[in-house]
């Protein structure tokens, strides 16, 4: 029996200047990308008080061109396509037939007839073949644009006053969503004022060739290089969710607080979310023990759940989590968690945990 050789992990356009700053460096859907620099709580906290930039360039770009582009995402994603105008974004889920996702994704309107896709890292291929089998029938092309693009996020409440001297658009005339492009520190790239931690901020899409070059002159700006770390702790503080751990092929997405991401319209995962989800996605907050994905939630005596994301919150000063539980069990105050055949008192809070002001 031979052993199969493990894939090689990808590796963004970004890698060396990675290695250059310190980066901790750790496999993440298939890719190798920097877990932290100089430690988590240093890279959260610039963010929430300053800001930061992050290197998000393993996430995939699709691009949806065609008189039927916006017929055909309209069948294949959950919200209103229709009710996009060309230069803005939104957050929009791909569907199966049972009613589970295949991915969270965000939809940009380039044009008329032209629309760019952001996958997760880990789900390229699996959306791609996802979306090719659903194109059928429509006048419609799309292109896998992955490798072309590098995509950092600069996330902060200091964001626009740090790049507003060094681009030629009025950022503060730029609202949340909005996709335009710009020259940002002398390279052309198309900015989005979307981002993944709760803060504002824009996410920087410049040819892969470039990307390097900008992310160094970010840094001179100021901006504090972030990893995969504090990203998660950001995105869990802002309640938002992560395909796999609060999403999956197999969970009801309207377990979720996001029911106002499907519209009443004909896409492809409607049947399949007729019924009412068996569980609830809450939010959990611990005392002093931090929880972790998979750890048992309890009702008194009973197991009704299991955590789904959980972190010592570096904003709140106290653990956080999300779980699934069961629905009929989703309105209790309080809860315990077992951790290493302990249990420790939660108590549900709403979510998100964190918002900024």
């Amino acid at each position: 029996m031979t052993d199969t050789p493990e894939t090689p992990l990808k590796r963004t356009p970004l890698h060396a200047a990675h290695l250059c700053a310190g980066a901790r460096m750790v496999p993440f859907g298939g890719w190798e990308m920097p877990v932290q620099y100089t430690g988590v709580k240093a890279e959260h906290d610039a963010v929430r008080t300053r800001a930061g930039v992050f290197d998000v360039s393993h996430m995939g770009e699709f691009r949806v061109t065609g008189p039927d582009a916006e017929a055909f995402l309209q069948r294949v994603t959950t919200n209103d396509v229709t009710k996009l105008k060309p230069g803005r974004a939104q957050y929009n889920w791909l569907p199966n037939e049972s009613g589970g996702l295949v991915d969270d994704i965000y939809v940009y309107r380039v044009g008329p007839e032209e629309f760019l896709l952001v996958v997760n890292a880990a789900n390229i291929a699996k959306d791609w073949a996802h979306l090719q089998r659903y194109a059928s029938g429509f006048d419609v092309r799309l292109s896998d644009e992955s490798d072309r693009w590098g995509l950092l996020a600069v996330q902060g409440p200091q964001a626009e006053t740090l790049l507003q001297p060094h681009t030629d658009v009025d950022l503060s005339a730029k609202k949340k969503n909005a996709y335009f492009p710009a020259t940002l520190l002398g390279f052309g790239v198309w900015l989005a004022r979307t981002g993944y931690t709760g803060e504002d901020g824009f996410e920087v899409f410049v040819r892969a060739e470039e990307a390097e070059a900008l992310w160094e002159a970010l840094l001179a700006l100021g901006l504090t290089p972030a990893g995969l770390g504090a990203r998660d702790t950001l995105r869990l503080e802002a309640g938002f969710p992560l395909y796999g751990h609060e999403f999956a092929e197999d969970l009801h997405p309207l377990a979720s607080s996001y029911t106002w991401v499907v519209k009443d319209k004909d896409h492809v995962g409607r049947a399949g979310m007729q019924a009412a989800p068996p569980v609830r996605l809450i939010g959990l907050a611990l005392e002093r023990v931090p929880v972790r994905e998979g750890y048992p939630v309890l009702l008194g005596n009973e197991r009704i759940g299991h955590v789904t994301s959980g972190t010592s919150s570096p904003t709140l000063g106290h653990p956080i989590a999300m779980a699934l539980v069961r629905a009929d069990a989703a309105d209790a105050e309080a809860y315990a968690v077992e951790v290493r055949g302990k249990t420790h008192p939660a108590r549900r809070v709403a979510l998100p945990f964190y918002k900024r002001a």
